[in-house]
């Protein structure tokens, strides 16, 4: 389980700066969460506009302690992580989330509301911080698929 941020302390700023450093580095991964980079934060970063089944569009965002506030309208879609890089499964995820959180290095509280896509990624990245993996949510083995690339969400 993460430990929750300061999300002004220095070296927050700074692990945000590394995440969005990554996500950017790796084009077919549209979320990271701190644990993926070896600290035990509440910090993630998405940008799910990239992504062609994107309707809601955050856009390039680092979020520290975030915390799911709803969740509706359930479904299946297809998810693969960098963490488990070949495997993707079919996993069950709401569809409308809001998320609160704050933003590194102001501190200033946000909230998020996001769909589709989006929504698939930032829950997708909360599991991370909960020390789960998208596996860890497939109801059986039959789920699985083989993939020669992997990304999030």
């Amino acid at each position: 389980m993460a430990e929750p941020v300061d999300p002004t302390a220095p070296e927050v700023v700074a692990a945000a700066a590394d995440l969005l450093a990554t996500l950017r580095n790796e084009p077919a991964t549209a979320g990271l969460a701190a644990p993926q980079i070896g600290l035990s934060w509440r910090l993630i970063a998405f940008d799910a506009g990239r992504h062609p089944k994107a309707r809601s569009r955050a856009g390039e965002l680092v979020v520290a302690n975030p915390r799911l506030a709803g969740a509706a309208h359930w479904n299946e879609g297809r998810e693969g992580c960098a963490s488990v890089a070949g495997l993707s499964a079919d996993v069950p995820r709401a569809t409308r989330i809001t998320v609160h959180g704050h933003l590194p290095g102001t501190g200033e509280a946000v909230t998020i509301e996001a769909d589709a896509f989006e929504a698939r990624c930032i829950q997708h990245q909360l599991d991370h911080l909960d020390g789960l993996l998208f596996l860890d949510r497939v109801p059986g083995v039959l789920s699985l698929h083989t993939s020669l690339h992997s990304c999030d969400a």
